[in-house]
């Protein structure tokens, strides 16, 4: 299992249109992948488990994974929930 503390810099949190992209690139990958906030663990490819979560702007997250392409699911979550405006991005 590998894991990485992040704050989450997207502007708006992790709050429905962010919270589905996430969960979209989580599902790329086959790792299993999980979301911690506060003393709550959380299926990352699961959008109302996400969700549940009401991930602020600032809050500090654990992204933890397992499996074969775990170090670069772990990578690419991290830098998404880094980016402030990835709504954003995603469209360019």
């Amino acid at each position: 299992m590998i894991e990485k503390t992040v704050e989450i810099g997207l502007k708006d949190g992790l709050k429905a249109r962010p919270a589905t992209l996430f969960v979209q690139e989580a599902n790329r990958f086959k790792a299993d992948i999980f979301v911690e906030a506060g003393d709550r663990q959380v299926n990352a490819k699961s959008i109302m488990s996400l969700m549940s979560l009401a991930i602020r702007s600032g809050t500090a997250v654990t992204i933890k994974a397992d499996g074969d392409d775990a170090f670069e699911a772990i990578k690419a979550l991290t830098e998404f929930v880094r980016t402030p405006d990835v709504l954003k991005m995603m469209n360019s």
